[in-house]
């Protein structure tokens, strides 16, 4: 009934019919402040970590400490609180309500999905996908004692539980929030300010509203540079592993400027020519690699393996959600579940600008049920096929990843070596490079599109940022990922998140308000 009264409304207004746009303009129109002031900050942390190398490492990991060990429990409270919050709207009567005035999702559920997915994780997947659970072995929580049979079962589920449902919930309450204001409420774009005008009023066009804006393309900027450093070094580690040579800073610079100009194309194409493109290419590699590996590797032992993890993960799913570690046995909490939440939260916004675009025609209900069902499960398939493969390499001696850990050797390189287990080796290392070149390429893309959105003030008659604003974004993204590798690497990457996400999750509470009272605004006039 809602989503029938708001489409009739809509139409009749000419304003979201698939065929017009709010600003009718042939250009889209550029925010200026916006696009200088990050664009500029991007340029001043770049150049002042290039210059000053030694201490920008230093204040980086002072930084780290700081958030994990002194605020690190606001992370878990707004884990809980959003993962809450959207149970309750799905299932109330504002689940029902459609984003747009489409009769019909404006791309299919395969092809959302896959986007959602592909734009959602990158190359970090396959980073953390095959070794995530070793550290966890090493080092697990609940003061259990390492390389015991009782930590590895924790390991293998909490890789699910990081990358599941939780992780998911704060990339859908932005897009909840943007498509509101961009379905519901008419805006002519996607910034961050714009979601939050049932709260800042009038502020929101104002200096209030530019700082929402900055604080957003900011942690954009910095939560990229981790995905994107994890995607890079998987790139370089499987070509160095290929041709036998040195995993350099020339070689991650090669892997850069290839992944540029992979994205600048697609983003130049636009939507549903590049990004759709490329995340449906994607997802076919990505789907035929975990299924390779898992006829190819120990199958029985893979699947036996697997349904303990999500065994073990849906049996103490609240306990995992709720642990903050009072007593500081280790720093598991601090170092794992803050450091994904802070990720997760920082990328919020971007993801959700994202997901808003093209959820177009879909129930709110759908949408939160779709995002965290699928994210969930796509990232719970690599886990367990890929988590599980090494595992059966630990257990059987073939290859000693705990060592490796041990030694301070990256995820990348281990998974390299991983993959080279496998029948044909030089051929897996080459599948390797690639599907990890295209997921970071989709990631470069989706944040270089959303980057271009939350810089203009409107679209234009393509209802897309300028194409010469998105290649810009484009090439820009590159060089703060290969600073941080360049000043030490995972931790800098961490932090990079940390940072970013501080400003963005005290949001999370005025999106929540803002999207609250616009739906009651609608049921109030659909009576």
């Amino acid at each position: 009934m809602i989503g029938d009264f708001f489409r009739e409304k809509f139409t009749s207004k000419g304003l979201y019919d698939s065929k017009t746009v709010i600003n009718r303009d042939s250009e889209a129109a550029i925010d200026k402040t916006v696009l200088f002031g990050s664009s500029g900050l991007l340029l001043i942390i770049t150049a002042a970590f290039l210059l000053r190398p030694t201490s920008s490492a230093l204040l980086l990991n002072e930084l780290y400490i700081f958030v994990t060990t002194q605020i690190g429990v606001l992370y878990l409270v707004a884990a809980i609180f959003t993962i809450v919050f959207l149970s309750w709207l799905a299932c109330s009567s504002y689940g029902s309500i459609v984003l747009g005035a489409a009769n019909k999702p404006h791309y299919s559920t395969a092809k959302w999905a896959s986007m959602l997915f592909c734009s959602g994780i990158g190359g970090s997947l396959i980073y953390w996908g095959g070794t995530e659970w070793v550290f966890y072995y090493i080092d697990p929580p609940f003061g259990l004692s390492p390389l015991s049979d009782e930590s590895l079962k924790w390991a293998l589920a909490y890789g699910l539980f990081h990358w599941g449902p939780v992780g998911w919930s704060f990339y859908c309450l932005p897009a909840i929030a943007l498509g509101c204001s961009y379905y519901l409420e008419g805006s002519s774009n996607f910034r961050l300010s714009e979601a939050c005008r049932p709260i800042l009023k009038d502020f929101t066009t104002r200096w209030p509203g530019r700082v929402v804006d900055l604080l957003f393309l900011f942690g954009v900027i910095a939560s990229s540079a981790t995905g994107l450093g994890f995607g890079i070094a998987i790139v370089s580690a499987a070509t160095s592993g290929l041709f036998q040579i040195a995993d350099s800073s020339i070689l991650q610079i090669s892997v850069i400027a290839s992944a540029t100009v992979l994205i600048t194309f697609s983003v130049y194409r636009g939507l549903d020519k590049g990004i759709l493109v490329l995340s449906t290419v994607n997802v076919f590699m990505a789907l035929l690699f975990i299924c390779s590996v898992f006829l190819l590797g120990p199958s029985k032992f893979i699947l036996e393996m697997g349904v303990v993890s999500l065994g073990t993960f849906a049996g103490e799913f609240f306990e995992m959600l709720t642990w903050s570690d009072p007593r500081e046995r280790n720093d598991f909490v601090e170092s794992w579940t803050v450091f994904y939440w802070a990720w997760w939260i920082a990328l919020g916004p971007f993801m959700g600008m994202f997901i808003a675009r093209v959820s177009e025609g879909r129930t709110i209900r759908q949408v939160i049920v779709g995002v965290l069902a699928y994210g969930s499960a796509g990232c719970a398939l690599f886990f367990i096929v890929l988590g599980n493969f090494s595992l059966s390499l630990q257990l059987d001696g073939a290859y000693d990843l705990v060592a490796k850990v041990s030694e301070g050797i990256s995820p990348a390189v281990i998974m390299a070596e991983v993959v080279s287990f496998l029948p044909f080796p030089k051929i897996w290392l080459a599948y390797l490079a690639v599907i990890g070149l295209i997921f970071t390429a989709t990631t470069y893309d989706s944040a270089s599109y959303v980057l271009a959105s939350g810089s203009s003030k409107s679209f234009g008659a393509s209802r897309q940022p300028a194409r010469w604003l998105r290649v810009f974004w484009a090439m820009a993204l590159g060089a703060l990922p290969l600073t941080l590798l360049y000043l030490g690497g995972l931790r800098e990457l961490q932090t990079a998140s940390l940072i970013g996400s501080l400003p963005i999750m005290s949001l999370y509470i005025v999106l929540a308000s803002s999207i609250v009272r616009t739906l009651k605004k609608i049921q109030l006039q659909v009576s």
